[in-house]
């Protein structure tokens, strides 16, 4: 077991998230359904509130309890919001072991290593453990080197220039 295929867009460049669903969109154009769990940004996010505008086709999932992002949050929110991420990053984990969509992108799921949420191997076993006719893209800010023996492919974004 483990996943079909395992994709990654890091860094601190914009983008990572749009080029994800920008994968994802592509995989529902193929007839493939596409689940999106989003993690740390609120869920007052306005990309959340967009992105299920494409739903059927493309279902999105936010555990976040709080309207602001995790980086907003008081130390005592913080505490309360890592349950509903870890609840977030078990529900994605059943998702992907028991192959409900053919598509699972785990937004921001790489900074929860960085955030000390979870460890590297919540996500390694994460990936381990999806089913093999399932596709992971993963997304963050941090290059989580320590999963690359586990991925296909790493994309990292970064802004070279910025007015």
């Amino acid at each position: 077991m483990g996943a079909m295929n395992v994709q990654m867009y890091c860094g601190t460049g914009m983008g990572r998230s749009a080029a994800a669903i920008g994968q994802g969109i592509r995989f529902a154009c193929s007839g493939k359904t596409v689940f999106v769990v989003e993690f740390l940004k609120g869920k007052a996010s306005m990309e959340y509130d967009y992105l299920r505008k494409l739903e059927p086709e493309i279902k999105v999932f936010c555990f976040d309890r709080f309207d602001a992002s995790y980086s907003h949050l008081n130390e005592e929110e913080r505490r309360e919001e890592r349950i509903h991420t870890i609840n977030g990053l078990n529900y994605a984990r059943k998702v992907a072991a028991t192959s409900e969509c053919d598509v699972l992108i785990l937004d921001e799921a790489l900074d929860l290593v960085s955030l000390g949420i979870v460890d590297v191997k919540e996500l390694i076993s994460l990936i381990e453990g999806a089913g093999d006719d399932v596709s992971l893209i993963l997304t963050g800010t941090d290059r989580c080197e320590k999963l690359w023996p586990y991925v296909d492919r790493v994309t990292e974004i970064s802004t070279l220039k910025q007015s």
